[in-house]
Formats: structure tokens, C-alpha cells, sequence
């Protein structure tokens, strides 16, 4: 049973070495999707994952699930780095228990839906991209296979996420699954004589299939992705900006990471003016990339993108002509027993929030009504990383405030956030008492106590009715370290 969350703390790094006694030649390898039943020791109580590179446009996990189906496979745990609308086949899975535990960073559409009306057997384990890869690599969940979803394969069965059909640019979540996994399933739609860059070893690959198409490509571009057009919006962006400026930490060197949000977004456009005003060069930004961060690359204005997953076409584009948009593993990106993980280099991450309370934990995994709709992601992870972690968002939103006096589910625990910035005002942690002396004395920035910006959002919406939940527990929600955050109720 894990311990509940107390605090963040030091992690005794871990060394990460795995080997595989495989031949590489694909020609011993390649089988048709119908063998893969005769090939694979499928079995009940399995331990099965994908990941979401090509996310709301993925092909492949739907072909796990057929199988899974046609061998009415029963107990099934699923690991997946998260999980989109287009794989909405696993609910008739979870009801017919199939599938019966579920680990995943993100979960959105009907399989959320489905999971918080408590159809699920087992509590779902939500959790970072940077524990799923210590889950992982650390061996706490044994894989008795892994379903890679490959844009390109080469003769030598080395798999490449940057070229082929489905390009999908990098394959960051999936470098821990071909490591561990007893058996790896590639599959794929292109075979080439040689990729131009090896992401995953042919030696980890134990079987390739090839199928017409393992995605539609376009469906890469899932949620947001586009800078806010609203001027509410833009005004937060600015004020963001501003605080990321009068912080100390936007000098040449400088590190930074943003969200997919619209506003969030913005804070990397108005970051863009900023740094060129001011001639600064920074280090590198991360994580999900998108073409904003690509545009700032090719305008000089960092050395590098550290790439765990492209959120849009551009930044896939980018990743196959710029030498400098590196590709990284999700281990080397967020994993705390990592020690080569970058997350603990950020200067500055954008994160969004579905609420915030008055300890300034953050909720992204359920909506006010206690229903799931995303996950951490990358969250918890960036914002334990960096030296400075950004909420972005309108204090009221459709009369439903963003704070709250205390969050549905904690997502990530308010000792890692540093500032919230609204429409309305500024709250800043009170541990920055030389930044918000800073912000008060060097600009026109309206800094607030967090109680007082709760007061502010009371006053439009009034106190909000409590919503009830059943005291059945539908999920875990789990820190990067593995210590329990919170829990996920079951809606009424």
C-alpha cells in the first residue's frame, strides 16, 4: 500500500541500464496483425501498454483492443501514457471486465466518463509522465507487452518517430515500454532501408507488423494548441510575462517550459517580444512541443527544444530539419529517480488549472463536479522542477471560480506553485517575499493575497454549493514519487 504525500523531498537517483539478446534483421521478425495471436502468449491477467504519440488520430491501441475482444481476455491491466476520445472502444472492454486496472498520466472522453461512473473494476492510477516512466523503468508494474505504435521501421527493426506517413515526430513515452516489456509488438506503416536517427533499438523489438495506416496524423492537434484570441486572455499573458521578467531568472541562460493552452500560449508569444527587446538567449525549452517554441528556436532565441511529444504538425515538421530540436525520452525528461531528468533545470514553467485552492494545490484531473477530464501530464513534474511555476487563468469562468477554498482532486501539491495569475490579480506563494516586494515596487502589477483574489471571485459568483460525491473510490491520484495525493470518487 503506498504512503500518502508528505512533502516533496530528495530522490536517490537510480541507474537505468537494459539490454536485449535480440537480432536486429526485421526479416526473422515481420508477421501478419491476424498471427499475432499465435505468436503472443496472450493470457488472462496480462499487463498490456500503448502510448499517445499520435494521440486523438491513434490507429493501433484500437487493434489491442480488438484483440483483446476477439479472445475475450479477461483482467487485463492497461498502461498507457494517456487516453484520448478515439479510444473509446475500451469502454465496452472495462464494462465486460476485460479490462479491469487502468495507469495512465491523462484520460479524457468516454473511458473518463466511464471510469468516474465506477464501471471500472480496480481504482484507475493517475499519475505524471515522469512516474509512469519510474513505474516503468524501476520494474513497480511488470509488462508482459508493449504495442508500439511505429511511424517508421527500418530493416534492422530500428523504430523512428520523425518520418513515414503517420509522423508523429518523437516517441518520448515509449522508450521505457520497449526496454521492460517481456514481448514488443511493433507496428507500422512504413518500412525504410535505414531510419535517419534511431529512437528505439531494433534489439528490444521482438515482432513488426505492417498494416495500411497506424494514424491519421491531423488528429496530432488535440485541444487547444493556438494562442488565445480573447482579450481577457491576452491581458494575463501580458501581466505573466511581466512577473516572468521582473523575476530575476529571464537573463541569457534561461530555461522555460508552457502548456498547449491558449493562454498559456500567449505568455510564450509575449515571452518571444521580451527576449528579443532585451537581446536575451536562453538554454532550452521543453517538454510538448509546439510551433510557438519552434518559432523561438529558429529565431535565435534558445540553443535548444528538449522534445517528449510534438503537439502539432509544425513542431513535427521541425523536428526532421532542425538539428537542434532534440528528442528526449519521458525518463530523461521528468522521471525524479532520473538524475539526468530536466524538469529540475527549468527556470520558468506555464502550467493551467481547473481550480486552485488557498494552499495553492492545483486540480487538471477532474472538473468541479468531480468528474474526470484530463491529468497531470507533465504538472506535477514541471512544477516541482522549475524555480518558478505559473497558473494561468480567468479568476471566473462561466460564474465558476477558479479558486477554491479547497480543490476537488490535488493534481499537484500547492508547495510546488509560485504565483497565480488572473484577469483580476496576481497571488503569489508567500514564500517569495523578495518577488512580491519586486512586482509591488518596480510595477503597476495589482498583487493579491490568494484569500483576497478568492474574496474577489466570491463576490462575482457567490460561494458555490458543495457537490456530493459516493464514497466509492473510482481512482488513486499519485505523486511522481509514488505517495498518494488524493482520490477519485465515484459520481452520482
Amino acid at each position: 500500500m503506498s504512503k500518502m504525500f508528505s512533502g516533496i523531498k530528495e530522490y536517490q537517483y537510480q541507474n537505468y541500464n537494459f539490454t536485449k539478446d535480440n537480432a536486429f534483421d526485421i526479416s526473422s521478425k515481420q508477421i501478419e496483425l491476424e498471427d499475432i495471436k499465435n505468436k503472443i502468449n496472450f493470457f488472462d491477467g496480462m499487463t498490456i501498454s500503448f502510448h499517445h504519440h499520435l494521440r486523438n488520430g491513434d490507429y493501433v491501441a484500437n487493434m489491442l483492443f480488438d484483440i483483446i475482444e476477439e479472445l475475450d481476455l479477461k483482467d487485463i491491466t492497461i498502461v498507457a501514457s494517456s487516453i484520448f476520445p478515439v479510444h473509446s472502444k475500451m469502454v465496452k472492454l472495462i464494462k465486460n471486465q476485460n479490462i479491469t486496472t487502468i495507469y495512465a498520466a491523462y484520460i479524457s472522453g468516454e473511458v473518463a466518463d466511464c471510469i468516474s461512473e465506477g464501471y471500472l473494476k480496480n481504482p484507475v492510477y493517475m499519475h505524471s509522465h515522469g512516474a509512469r516512466a519510474r513505474i516503468l523503468l524501476n520494474k513497480e508494474v511488470k509488462l508482459d507487452l508493449a504495442i508500439i505504435a511505429s511511424p517508421a521501421i527500418d530493416k534492422n527493426s530500428n523504430i523512428n518517430g520523425s518520418e513515414g506517413p503517420s509522423s508523429c515526430g518523437v516517441l518520448g513515452y515509449a522508450y521505457a515500454d520497449a526496454m521492460v516489456a517481456d514481448k514488443v509488438v511493433a507496428i507500422t506503416d512504413y518500412i525504410v532501408d535505414e531510419v535517419s536517427d534511431v529512437e528505439i533499438a531494433g534489439n528490444f523489438v521482438d515482432y513488426v507488423i505492417k498494416v495500411d495506416s497506424i494514424g491519421d496524423a491531423n488528429g496530432i492537434v488535440s485541444g487547444t494548441t493556438q494562442v488565445t484570441k480573447d482579450p481577457i486572455g491576452l491581458l494575463i499573458a501580458r501581466n505573466a510575462n511581466k512577473v516572468i521578467e521582473y523575476s530575476g531568472l529571464l537573463k541569457d541562460g534561461f530555461s522555460f517550459q508552457t502548456g498547449a493552452g491558449g493562454i498559456s500560449l500567449a505568455v510564450a508569444q509575449e515571452l518571444k517580444k521580451t527576449m528579443i527587446e532585451k537581446e536575451i538567449k536562453g538554454s532550452f525549452a521543453s517538454g510538448g512541443i509546439t510551433n510557438y517554441l519552434v518559432d523561438m528556436l529558429e529565431n535565435n532565441l534558445f540553443e535548444r527544444l528538449e522534445d517528449v511529444q510534438c503537439f502539432d504538425l509544425g513542431a513535427v515538421a521541425s523536428i526532421k530539419r532542425n538539428e537542434n530540436h532534440c528528442k528526449m525520452s519521458a525518463s530523461h525528461y521528468a522521471n525524479p529517480y532520473d538524475e539526468t531528468n530536466i524538469v529540475k533545470d527549468l527556470d520558468v514553467v506555464i502550467l493551467g488549472a481547473t481550480e486552485i485552492d488557498l494552499d495553492y494545490n492545483v486540480n487538471v484531473t477532474t472538473t468541479s463536479n468531480g468528474v474526470i477530464m484530463g491529468g497531470s501530464g507533465g504538472h506535477s513534474d514541471t512544477a516541482a522542477g522549475a524555480k518558478l511555476a505559473i497558473i494561468v487563468s480567468k479568476l471566473v469562468s462561466g460564474r465558476i471560480s477558479v479558486i477554491k477554498d479547497r480543490v476537488t482532486t490535488i493534481t499537484t501539491p500547492g508547495e510546488s506553485i509560485d504565483v497565480l495569475v488572473t484577469d483580476y490579480g496576481i497571488a503569489i506563494n508567500p514564500k517569495h517575499q523578495k518577488l512580491i516586494e519586486n512586482l509591488k515596487n518596480k510595477t503597476n502589477l495589482k498583487i493579491y493575497t490568494i484569500e483576497q483574489l478568492y474574496q474577489k471571485a466570491l463576490d462575482l459568483t457567490s460561494i458555490p454549493k458543495k457537490i456530493e460525491l459516493s464514497d466509492e473510490v473510482v481512482g488513486i491520484v499519485e505523486y511522481r514519487d509514488g505517495t498518494i495525493l488524493d482520490y477519485l470518487y465515484k459520481t452520482k
